[in-house]
């Protein structure tokens, strides 16, 4: 962590406690899989409530649908084979870009407020030795269920000397990934967002 070191002095006193909240003298990593469930959970509302509160979420919910409503008329036009229908559907391809444009800048509003400290606090997570060796045992049905050999073996592609997980295990990421995307579901449902998404 030799380029953020300045980090260490703010993140660690706010992060590390949430590492060692529970102690186990049988399993001295299983305060780092707490640790980074509550840190995940946190950053999945954050992210929720910036949707909620930087999103028109009406607004965002008529362009889906201005949308859905264009692509399948262009389709019917083009499965009717009608050159009038078809050009009919082109002219209102202008209106389509700049809705499908606006519907882009909205959805990433949150993004861009919330990136730099997602990815602050990441790199700090990767950097924690607390983190960084541990590993969380799945049942096997969910070891499938949730395409982790899939994704191990595309992680492998990108990092060939990455560390090695025994079998039906997945790495602090891929733990933060399955916590951060359920607790998503839930404050989605809790806040009443209405699109799809994270």
């Amino acid at each position: 962590m030799a380029g953020f070191d300045f980090l260490n002095p703010i993140l660690n006193p706010i992060l590390n406690p949430l590492l060692t909240l529970v102690n186990d003298p049988n399993n001295p990593m299983f305060g780092a899989i707490i640790g980074v469930f509550i840190i995940s959970t946190i950053i999945a509302f954050l992210i929720t409530l910036a949707n909620k509160l930087l999103v028109d979420q009406d607004r965002l919910q008529f362009l889906q649908q201005e949308m859905k409503e264009y692509q399948q008329e262009m389709m019917a036009a083009q499965k009717s084979g009608d050159p009038k229908k078809l050009k009919e559907v082109q002219k209102k391809q202008e209106k389509f870009m700049s809705l499908q444009k606006e519907m882009m800048f909205n959805s990433f509003k949150p993004l861009i407020v919330t990136m730099v400290p997602i990815l602050l606090v990441f790199y700090w997570l990767a950097g924690n030795p607390l983190v960084s060796q541990f590993y969380v045992q799945l049942p096997t049905f969910g070891y499938y269920i949730f395409l982790v050999p899939l994704f191990q073996w595309i992680a492998t592609i990108f990092y060939p000397v990455g560390a090695v997980t025994p079998f039906a295990t997945i790495s602090w990421l891929g733990w933060y990934v399955l916590v951060s995307f359920a607790m998503s579901m839930v404050f989605r449902k809790f806040l009443g967002l209405k699109g799809g998404g994270m």
